[in-house]
C-alpha cells in the first residue's frame, strides 16, 4: 500500500446525522483514488461513514500504513483530530486536505499532520507520496504547507488546477461498499441516491461562501462524459434517483442544454434533485430540468431583504426569487430554500421581510441557519475584528465563533422559532387546510417567538446571557 486514504464523516458517531440518514460518499476522496491508481500507486480506502473511531483505531493497527491521506471539512474537524492522534501513535505521516486545513495549516502541522494540501489533490498527492517515502525536500511540490527541516513552516505557490477535467477517472466507487449507501437511503426513505458533480468551481462572489478548494473558476465536464457516468451508474448500481451536488447546477445554459439532449439521446431520465441560482434559471431550462426528470431545486435565497442580499454580495433579486420559484412549481418542480439569518448588520426589518418573502414566494421546503464567519471567507474578513472564540481551537470549529456586537445566540432561536412557525402556518391557511390542531401549535409557537424576540433585543453577542430560546426537539416536531 502506497497510501491509505481517508475521512472523518462517522454516523455512529454523530446523533444527528443518525436522524437524516442520507448519506453520499466523499466525492473528492474518491476522485483522488481513482486519479491515483491510474498513475500506478496503490491505494485504500477507509470510508469511515458506516464505521466508529475504534473500527479505524482497529484497521490502523492492523495494516499499519506508513503514509494516510486525510479529507477534512468543518463537520468531520473533531473526528479528524483524534484521527491524526491514532495514525501518530501508528507513526503513520498523515496529509491533509480539504475546506477546513489550508486556512489552519499550523494548527494542522501541530497536530500532527506531515503535509496540508491547498486545493485539489490529485497531482499534489501524485507528487508528494514518491517525496515523503524516500525522505526528499518539498520545495518543489505547488500547493503544500509543510515544516523544512528547520522546523519552520513553509508555503509553496499555489498549483495550477486541473484544467481538462473529462480527462479525469471517475470517482473510485468501486473502492468502497457504495451498495450500502443505496441500501441505507433506501431503507430510510424508500429509494436509493447516487451522487456525481459536473463541474468544479463557482465563480460567483457570495461573501459567505468558501471556495478554498476550487477556487472561484469554474470548469465543466463535457455532457458525454457526465452522460457516460450516469449511464455506468444506472447499470452498475441502478439507483432510483440521482443528486448533482454541483454549486450551481445550471450556470451554463449552453452546456446544460447539450447536456440534457445527451441524456434524452440515450433515453436516460433519472429522477433528481439540484442546487441553482434564480439567475441562472429561464423557462427554457426550466422546461429542461423538467423534462430531465427534476423533482427538487434548491435556491440559495438566504434572505428576502434586498439590503442584505446586496451585502452579501448575492447578485440577484428577492423579486427574481420568487419568480423562479413559480415558474419551477408550475413545471412540477418542487423548490427547496436555503436562508440564512444573522448576517452582519440584519435588522429585525430584514428578518421580518425574509418571512413575507417566504410567505410570497411558498417553496416547498426551507431550511434555516444562522450566519457564521468561516476563515478564508469576504464576510470572515469583514468582521475579523469582531469575531470572538470562547473555545481553544481544538474544541471548536467555526461554527463556535461568534461576531460580538450583533443579536445574541439566543435571540436568533426565538427568531427562527417565529420565522418558521409563521411562514408554515401561513401555508397551512393558503392551502385551506383543515389541521386546525396544528396550526394552534404553529401561531402558538410564532407568538412565542416573536415575544422572546422583543425580549431579547438588547442581548448582544459577548454577552453573556445563556440558554436557547427554542430546543432542538421542539423545532424539529413543529418547525419544518
Amino acid at each position: 500500500m502506497d497510501i491509505l486514504l481517508t475521512h472523518g464523516y462517522f454516523i455512529a458517531e454523530d446523533a444527528h446525522e443518525q436522524q437524516i440518514m442520507k448519506p453520499y460518499p466523499t466525492l473528492g476522496l474518491l476522485y483522488i483514488s481513482s486519479h491515483l491508481k491510474a498513475k500506478g500507486f496503490a491505494v485504500e480506502v477507509f470510508d469511515s461513514t458506516f464505521h466508529t473511531l475504534a473500527d479505524f483505531a482497529t484497521y490502523l493497527q492492523q495494516t499499519r500504513p506508513s503514509l494516510v491521506g486525510m479529507y477534512c471539512n468543518l463537520m468531520t474537524k473533531q473526528n479528524i483530530l483524534t484521527m491524526l492522534k491514532l495514525c501518530q501513535e501508528m507513526n503513520a505521516q498523515v496529509i491533509i486536505g480539504g475546506p477546513e486545513p489550508p486556512h489552519y495549516a499550523a494548527e494542522y502541522l501541530q497536530a500532527g499532520a506531515a503535509v496540508v494540501v491547498l486545493g485539489e489533490g490529485e497531482v499534489t498527492l501524485e507528487e508528494l507520496i514518491p517525496r515523503l517515502v524516500k525522505r526528499q525536500p518539498l520545495q518543489e511540490v505547488l500547493g503544500i504547507v509543510f515544516r523544512d527541516q528547520d522546523g519552520q513552516i513553509k508555503q509553496t505557490p499555489s498549483r495550477p488546477q486541473i484544467a481538462d477535467l473529462s480527462m479525469q477517472p471517475w470517482p473510485d466507487r468501486e473502492a468502497i461498499d457504495f451498495q450500502r449507501y443505496l441500501d441505507t437511503w433506501k431503507t430510510h426513505h424508500g429509494l436509493s441516491s447516487a451522487s456525481l458533480i459536473t463541474a468544479r468551481g463557482c465563480p460567483y462572489t457570495c461573501t459567505w461562501c468558501s471556495h478554498t478548494v476550487f477556487g472561484e473558476s469554474h470548469r465543466r465536464r463535457s455532457p458525454q462524459d457526465v452522460a457516460n457516468e450516469v449511464a455506468w451508474l444506472h447499470e452498475r448500481y441502478q439507483p432510483d434517483q440521482l443528486w448533482y451536488a454541483d454549486d450551481v447546477f445550471t450556470i451554463n445554459k449552453r452546456w446544460f442544454l447539450q447536456y440534457a439532449a445527451e441524456l434524452k439521446a440515450r433515453s436516460l431520465r433519472l429522477p433528481f434533485e439540484c442546487i441553482s441560482r434564480a439567475d441562472r434559471l429561464d423557462e427554457a431550462i426550466i422546461t429542461a430540468l423538467a423534462d430531465m426528470g427534476c423533482y427538487r431545486l434548491w435556491i440559495g435565497a438566504e434572505s428576502g431583504s434586498q439590503r442584505i442580499l446586496d451585502k452579501m454580495q448575492r447578485k440577484t433579486t428577492v423579486e427574481e426569487v420568487q419568480l423562479k420559484t413559480k415558474l419551477l412549481q408550475a413545471k412540477g418542480i418542487q423548490v427547496g430554500m436555503f436562508i440564512m439569518l444573522g448576517y452582519d448588520g440584519e435588522e429585525v426589518s430584514d428578518i421580518v421581510a425574509t418571512a413575507d418573502h417566504l410567505k410570497k414566494s411558498n417553496p416547498d421546503i426551507f431550511l434555516t441557519t444562522v450566519a457564521y464567519p468561516i476563515k478564508g471567507t469576504k464576510y470572515y474578513q469583514s468582521v475579523e475584528d469582531k469575531i470572538a472564540a470562547h473555545l481553544a481551537w481544538e474544541g471548536r470549529t467555526d461554527r463556535d465563533l461568534t461576531v460580538q456586537g450583533r443579536y445574541s445566540r439566543r435571540f436568533y432561536d426565538h427568531a427562527t422559532r417565529w420565522l418558521v412557525s409563521e411562514v408554515n402556518l401561513n401555508r397551512l391557511r393558503q392551502a385551506d387546510s383543515g389541521d386546525y390542531l396544528r396550526q394552534a401549535k404553529l401561531f402558538l409557537n410564532a407568538k412565542r417567538g416573536r415575544l422572546g424576540m422583543w425580549w431579547t433585543r438588547h442581548e448582544r453577542e459577548g454577552d453573556q446571557a445563556s440558554g436557547r430560546g427554542w430546543s432542538t426537539k421542539e423545532r424539529a416536531g413543529l418547525g419544518w
